[in-house]
């Protein structure tokens, strides 16, 4: 398997002897050698090539609720990887050792699309994720990923920004079962002056999969004081999240810890994303969690129509499943949205790394 050559799709050449890439709204307009922001896909000759098919920066096994999916087959277990890039520049990644990596040699492991679904299936994992860094800048590994995969009758999971051209986000999203889209914050200073990105391609992302796919998919929204935590801010975007796309997509409200180039920020309280939930139910939302913290409402699941829980969790496990095996209430016949099983799964709170060979 060639891996440092593979030709890249998502891309033109334009009037003044560039190539510019097509993939994400950057546009990156490349001459010979130059690689894109993303660092990942780079012109050599008159294409480009996408450096790290089939190279990984590690495997591992996680449960899904990790990712964060809540309503995506509760309590089984995932098979996820990345590799290295990415096409935002966040201040305040928390992964940024790999999506901000030049070095290509943290890729040691590597894989073919084949040998990933093998060894999900061969670990009993009901899906892959593509995950750590973002799937978006290495659409053709992870799509041809899916292919085997959905071949074995393993699904797939993409966790990302969600930062992607249109053409590129059909094809994409067809390969895709299930998926967390960061939604990083809802002003469009934000994104421009902490990630270098715009809000509005990240908000057509959320409404096609909406209503143009059957991929589920739920949101994560990473609460930085003093930046996008204010009572104003988490009410506009629940009343967008409310208009736009329905009650039913599962908000996720995830503590920062100080990290990259935001040392000197505090970390989230719980308190801040206590607020931010009860602020987002009030506006309707009928699954709003809060992550990285221990806090047992938040880390519930409760039915839409009696409110009864039904899916209670400590941090990764499972500690308690009532759904029907239709996915529904069984005090009220209420539907829950989301893809359930009819008894929950039993991977727990474990991190299983593993080594896949090249095959």
């Amino acid at each position: 398997m060639k891996t440092d050559t593979y030709p890249a799709r998502y891309w033109h050449r334009i009037p003044d002897g560039r190539i510019q890439c097509d993939l994400c709204p950057r546009d990156c307009k490349l001459h010979e050698g130059q690689r894109g922001a993303c660092f990942v896909r780079m012109r050599a000759g008159d294409q480009m090539i996408l450096t790290t098919y089939g190279r990984s920066s590690g495997f591992c096994i996680d449960p899904i609720e990790k990712k964060p999916l809540n309503h995506f087959y509760p309590g089984s277990s995932v098979l996820s990887f990345g590799t290295a890039g990415c096409n935002l520049a966040c201040k305040f990644c928390q992964n940024w050792d790999i999506s901000k990596s030049r070095d290509m040699d943290r890729l040691m492991d590597q894989a073919s699309p084949e040998a990933i679904a093998q060894t999900a299936q061969d670990a009993d994992c009901r899906s892959v994720a593509f995950t750590y860094n973002d799937p978006v800048i290495f659409a053709e590994y992870a799509m041809d990923v899916a292919d085997a995969c959905h071949a074995r009758g393993i699904q797939t999971v993409a966790v990302t920004a969600g930062y992607m051209h249109d053409q590129a986000r059909r094809d994409f999203y067809a390969k895709i079962d299930a998926a967390n889209v960061d939604l990083k914050a809802f002003t469009e200073d934000f994104y421009f002056k902490l990630t270098g990105s715009h809000l509005q391609p990240v908000l057509d992302t959320l409404v096609y999969l909406r209503h143009e796919t059957k991929v589920w998919f739920e949101i994560t929204t990473l609460l930085i004081p003093g930046h996008n935590d204010s009572d104003e801010e988490i009410t506009a975007m629940s009343r967008w999240i409310m208009k736009e796309i329905g009650p039913d997509v599962p908000l996720h409200f995830s503590a920062f810890h100080p990290d990259h180039k935001m040392p000197d920020i505090p970390a989230t309280p719980a308190s801040t994303l206590i607020r931010a939930r009860n602020i987002a139910m009030n506006e309707g939302l009928h699954f709003v969690y809060t992550g990285n913290v221990r806090h047992q409402e938040g880390d519930t699941t409760y039915c839409p129509g009696c409110h009864a829980a039904l899916i209670e969790r400590d941090w990764y496990q499972i500690t308690q499943y009532r759904l029907t095996p239709e996915g529904c209430c069984p005090d009220c016949g209420s539907a829950v949205a989301g893809r359930f099983a009819a008894q929950a799964g039993s991977f727990g709170r474990k991190r299983i790394p593993i080594a896949i060979g090249a095959r």
